[in-house]
């Protein structure tokens, strides 16, 4: 279990899955080919066989005797037809590793989504006799508004997602819709980073000094950050995204702030430093 410790807050990773193999089915542009041409990303995050590594986790954060989920994953007997691996999948130790980490799900009192796509709020639920019910009763899930008003608006862009991991859990009250610079306490605040989805942020963490950022998907390999222009097939507006991936790579290159992947395998995080007309993921 890798975990940071970012002046007096702590984040620790809880891994669900790791996908190794082609990305092309996200990345359309991150074949082997030219996954290899980016020589700073072996052998962490591409295998010398131009194969990639990534990972499907959260991110625990301790943060002024907050307890805090970044993300939950995919979680299990989700309804997921249009993506095989992942439909109605069951086992794996995700709670119990939650649970090792120091995070009983009755102890979480907050669940950050910083987007409501499928692999970000599965655990939000569990299914318990026939009915979805929410994973982590006692947390505020703290959602930007403009996040959820646009997957409220269309649910069924998604399939099932929305009404097995979104609604079951604003329905039983746990919601706060924010804005997209909400403060979750003085050491813990979203980061407006649209494009992947309407409403998407990303997580900054600052104390004593320090600082990290956990990114989300406005990156899903460190690639993106050597080729900004590398779309995710999943983007609601590619454009913007590249537009906010840029913009934070201009913000946070060639300073002390730790860039935390959402997707990114071991070692998952890293300081950017610009990289020619780019930037690369200094380990």
């Amino acid at each position: 279990m890798q975990q940071w410790k970012i002046g007096d807050v702590t984040i620790t990773k809880v891994v669900e899955f790791e996908i190794p193999g082609k990305v092309t089915w996200i990345l359309p542009e991150a074949t082997s080919e030219n996954l290899l041409a980016i020589d700073w990303c072996r052998p962490h995050f591409v295998r010398d066989d131009g194969q990639s590594l990534m990972s499907v986790h959260a991110l625990l954060v301790e943060s002024q005797e907050r307890r805090i989920v970044v993300d939950t994953c995919i979680g299990n007997d989700k309804n997921l037809p249009h993506m095989r691996a992942w439909h109605r999948k069951t086992g794996g130790s995700f709670l119990e590793d939650l649970i090792r980490a120091g995070f009983r799900p009755e102890s979480v009192d907050t669940v950050l989504c910083t987007h409501l796509h499928v692999d970000h709020v599965g655990w939000n639920t569990r299914l318990q006799d026939g009915r979805w019910v929410p994973t982590f009763p006692n947390a505020r899930h703290l959602w930007n508004r403009a996040e959820y008003e646009y997957w409220e608006s269309d649910s069924e862009i998604q399939g099932d997602v929305v009404a097995e991991s979104v609604t079951p859990v604003f329905e039983a009250g746990l919601v706060d819709l924010v804005t997209e610079d909400h403060v979750v306490t003085d050491e813990v605040r979203l980061e407006s980073t649209p494009g992947h989805t309407p409403g998407h942020v990303s997580v900054h963490v600052s104390s004593r000094g320090e600082e990290a950022v956990i990114t989300g998907d406005l990156t899903h390999h460190p690639a993106q950050f050597a080729r900004p222009e590398w779309h995710s097939r999943a983007d609601w507006d590619g454009a913007m995204s590249e537009a906010s991936r840029r913009a934070f790579c201009e913000r946070y290159a060639d300073r002390p702030v730790l860039i935390i992947g959402t997707h990114f395998a071991t070692p998952t995080a890293g300081h950017l430093v610009r990289d020619g007309d780019a930037w690369r993921l200094d380990l």
